[in-house]
């Protein structure tokens, strides 16, 4: 009977599911895998980096997005619905910069976002996002990590996995997450997680980083050094120190 539903987003089974939702998880499960930690001075998020033959150029691939300067975010499922996202995002966090003179603070930016993928399970003609997505930034409250699903639910983690190898990478956070863990350490651990279920040799082509974190910036009127949060993906060469370093 479940088969009677399962091609309708907006209505529900007798079992109160909507199985295209599931189907939309059953994507992101297919993806490659992508970590999220959250340190006490910051934000680190990582995830394989893969192509479909070594013809592609890899410099061209890329999985964690920059949002602004204080947030970015990495997708496991289908690429092309997490671009959309990320323009949704971008051009969300450009109307709050052009409002209000200073970059949007994280969980505003998270529940935007989330409203997108809710409506998409809400509306006729239309199918769900076939990705979830790990959003890391760091604002005046600190550094944050949320998750955020196909069906539009959101919730902020101290660590997270998604896509293909997501229960083995969690088992292994759960042992290994420490809640005074710094950068340095979470970013070792996240290389460490994804390393668990990685196939073929890791390298800094493979892998992709990006860190939250507070950084020192000289102030507007040059007066004054002030901290403020800033994302950052790490260039091939720090990836290949810390994997150096794991070695």
């Amino acid at each position: 009977m479940a088969d009677r539903y399962s091609f309708s987003l907006t209505t529900f089974s007798p079992s109160g599911k909507l199985v295209q939702i599931e189907y939309a998880l059953n994507a992101v499960s297919q993806g490659v895998t992508s970590i999220g930690i959250k340190a006490t001075n910051g934000i680190v998020i990582a995830t394989e980096k893969k192509t479909p033959t070594f013809l592609v150029d890899d410099s061209t691939v890329e999985k964690i997005a920059v949002i602004c300067n204080n947030i970015g975010m990495v997708y496991s499922g289908m690429g092309p619905d997490a671009r959309v996202l990320v323009d949704k995002a971008r051009k969300s966090a450009q109307e709050y910069k052009r409002t209000y003179h200073e970059d949007p603070p994280t969980a505003m930016l998270v529940k935007e976002v989330a409203s997108v993928m809710q409506e998409y399970t809400q509306s006729g003609g239309v199918r769900p996002f076939g990705v979830s997505l790990l959003i890391a930034g760091f604002d005046e409250t600190g550094p944050s990590l949320y998750q955020v699903d196909p069906s539009g639910s959101y919730w902020a983690w101290k660590a997270s996995a998604i896509g293909k190898n997501m229960i083995n990478a969690r088992t292994f956070l759960e042992k290994r997450y420490n809640e005074t863990m710094e950068i340095e350490d979470a970013v070792h651990t996240a290389i460490l997680t994804l390393k668990e279920g990685f196939e073929g040799e890791m390298t800094e082509s493979s892998l992709e980083i990006g860190v939250a974190q507070f950084v020192e910036q000289v102030s507007a009127d040059g007066t004054t050094k002030e901290l403020v949060g800033r994302f950052n993906k790490l260039s091939g060469n720090e990836i290949k120190d810390y994997l150096a370093n794991i070695a």
